[in-house]
């Protein structure tokens, strides 16, 4: 007995013991509960108080709108329209694949396409808005809305976004440019965020930062199936600079209904030689910057990148070309300034010249020539002997200082190098000496010769002002208030001319335009134009008869280069007319562009152009005898060009 009660003691010892740990750790577990609990909620009270409004808070993006661009009179260049762009919220998406499936469906969109948008920005934070339809039409923004009500999609925003609005004719796409959204290394460079709309060419790229502005956002509380409540608070967003351009919206346009007239794709520019103001700016064909605006879309980006016409291409800056017969004003100007000649000195024409033993041609018997008239009728001989006597390293110089062999130095993104061969150059590009005979091709335009129409503007206008100027896009900015004057860039390298050689070159140039001379069709009455056409080979007269039958079109440039009035000149310019096969064909264009100009100026109606005959423009056209000279330039350039 005493053993078996002995057992029983012992049994309910050791189980008032397990009693006693058990309410000690429940002692214990609701201490800490209660100190957890006083932790949570009264010590760290606001900072859990923010975090539970924050998950019904959400903040939107206000975009800024960018620059509205003026021309130079006040007229709309470049502006703003409000679109919609249809985002969805992964934060808030409980089943991102059936969303994907359904907003495709209500709103028509390629679901392959929304698929991969998605895909490519898996790595951003969920709170960020993934845009999936971009400038949405006003029947998918009411389907998507109407889903939103029914709560069928409820991880989908409709935000309204300022979007950019072109010229509906394309007027000045390349010069304008376009905007996109950031690419993916400009993102990875830490340039700007993803989804950033920025320039990508054109004044678009170049003056970027100071047309975007600043974005601004919206603080909204929305419920737990997303929907906005009320708003908090909003940062509005701050538009980007407004932008005066020196470009003349009248003289653009008649540049550009010159070129639809006669039929031909080329470039022109016209600067204002005093300030080297752009005034016009014209590469064709051109593109719809309007297509850019809202995004792209890949079979239209697929077919402007394949187009054999190459619409992207800004021909104005980035197409190089035999110059042809304009490249005598450069020589002209070389030889008077060098000594070479005087404005007296007489060269005898007998229909060309030998030179290092080979026969060098010229298409007419001129007789003797001073620099004016071999300028008039544009004399082959005449400039193969100062080409001759000059030399090629001179010729380069001189064309540096005109602001021909470098770039321009105008405000717009990808310029090339005109290149202007010289002994050095052929040494490092190929490795062999320079032979003088070559120089007697370069001396017309030819052989390697190969500007950008812009070089050769600012080339015609160094020679009108009879000093080297840079050419600008923009004249004045401004914030909304009074409009900032934007200094005028300095020339990269200053050069005067003599006073005899600008009269001599002016007074050739005027000639080959009033009087018997290869550029007739520029004649303004009272208007004293002053110019020089060029024709110059796309080919060899070897590579022709190789590339016969490929399909190639190797018809010859044309090219009008041109100052107004000869006197002072208030223009000058160049107009390239591809494939027109005379320059003479290129110059209707630089009078209407002219007549644009005098017209605006003393307040007339502004010209309609007439079809020009002997252009594709003027089918029923054989050109007139009377309207080619007996030296012309169509013909000067047929020997060696």
């Amino acid at each position: 007995m005493r053993i078996g009660t002995f057992g029983v003691v012992e049994d309910r010892r050791r189980l008032q013991s397990r009693i006693t740990a058990l309410r000690v750790v429940m002692s214990v577990i609701f201490v800490l509960l209660l100190g957890g609990f006083w932790f949570f909620q009264v010590f760290q009270h606001a900072k859990f108080k923010e975090m539970a409004e924050n998950n019904h808070q959400r903040t939107l993006p206000l975009r800024a709108p960018r620059g509205v661009m003026f021309d130079r009179h006040g007229e709309v260049l470049v502006e703003n329209r409000a679109s919609f762009n249809i985002s969805i919220m992964r934060e808030h998406s409980r089943d991102l694949d059936r969303t994907m499936r359904l907003l495709a469906k209500v709103t028509g969109a390629d679901e392959a396409q929304m698929r991969e948008t998605v895909e490519r920005h898996r790595r951003e934070p969920s709170y960020r808005p993934i845009v999936v339809v971009q400038d949405a039409t006003l029947a998918q923004v009411a389907a998507v809305t109407a889903r939103r009500l029914d709560f069928e999609l409820p991880d989908v925003v409709v935000q309204q976004v300022p979007t950019r609005r072109y010229p509906a004719d394309a007027l000045g796409a390349h010069l304008l440019g376009y905007v996109g959204e950031a690419s993916e290394q400009q993102v990875a460079d830490g340039v700007v965020a993803t989804g950033t709309v920025m320039g990508q060419s054109g004044l678009e790229r170049t003056y970027n930062e100071i047309l975007m502005g600043s974005d601004g956002a919206r603080r909204v509380v929305v419920n737990s199936v997303g929907r906005e409540i009320r708003t908090l608070d909003e940062e509005p967003p701050t538009e980007g600079k407004r932008m005066q351009l020196t470009l003349d919206a009248s003289m653009q346009r008649a540049a550009e209904e010159g070129f639809r007239t006669t039929g031909y794709w080329g470039s022109a520019v016209v600067l204002e030689p005093a300030t080297g103001d752009v005034l016009t700016l014209v590469s064709l064909p051109a593109y719809d910057p309007n297509a850019f605006a809202a995004g792209i879309d890949k079979a239209t980006w697929q077919q402007l990148n394949t187009d054999e016409l190459r619409p992207l291409q800004n021909r104005a800056i980035q197409g190089r070309y035999s110059p042809g017969s304009t490249f005598k004003v450069v020589m002209a100007t070389a030889a008077l300034e060098e000594g070479v000649i005087t404005p007296e000195t007489k060269i005898f024409c007998a229909g060309g010249g030998t030179f290092y033993g080979r026969f060098f041609q010229c298409l007419g018997h001129h007789g003797w020539m001073d620099v004016r008239h071999a300028l008039e009728k544009s004399c082959n001989t005449f400039f193969y002997t100062v080409g001759n006597q000059l030399g090629v390293d001179k010729i380069h110089d001189w064309s540096q200082k005109l602001g021909l062999a470098t770039k321009s130095g105008v405000d717009l993104p990808n310029e090339v190098e005109s290149i202007i061969p010289s002994t050095a150059w052929k040494q490092q590009r190929t490795g062999e000496r320079w032979y003088p005979g070559e120089t007697i091709s370069v001396a017309i335009g030819q052989g390697q010769v190969s500007v950008t129409p812009m070089s050769m503007a600012v080339m015609m206008a160094s020679v009108a002002q009879g000093r080297r100027v840079t050419p600008r896009l923009v004249k004045a900015t401004s914030n909304g208030g009074t409009w900032e004057q934007v200094q005028n860039p300095a020339p990269a390298a200053p050069v005067t001319l003599k006073p005899d050689t600008v009269s001599a070159v002016h007074d050739g140039l005027w000639m080959a335009v009033n009087g018997a001379g290869t550029a007739v069709r520029a004649k303004i009455a009272g208007r004293d134009v002053a110019g020089k056409t060029g024709t110059a080979q796309v080919i060899s007269l070897q590579g022709r008869q190789r590339a016969r039958g490929t399909g190639r079109d190797l018809r010859d440039h044309g090219w009008f280069v041109f100052m107004v009035p000869k006197d002072n000149p208030e223009l000058a310019g160049v107009i390239f007319a591809e494939h027109s096969e005379h320059g003479y064909l290129a110059a209707p264009i630089a009078r209407h562009i002219i007549e644009t100009y005098y017209a605006r100026k003393e307040g007339r109606p502004l010209p309609v152009m007439p079809a020009v005959p002997g252009t594709p423009g003027f089918p029923a056209a054989p050109a007139p005898a009377p309207a080619r000279p007996v030296a012309g330039d169509g013909a000067d350039e047929g020997g060696v060009r």
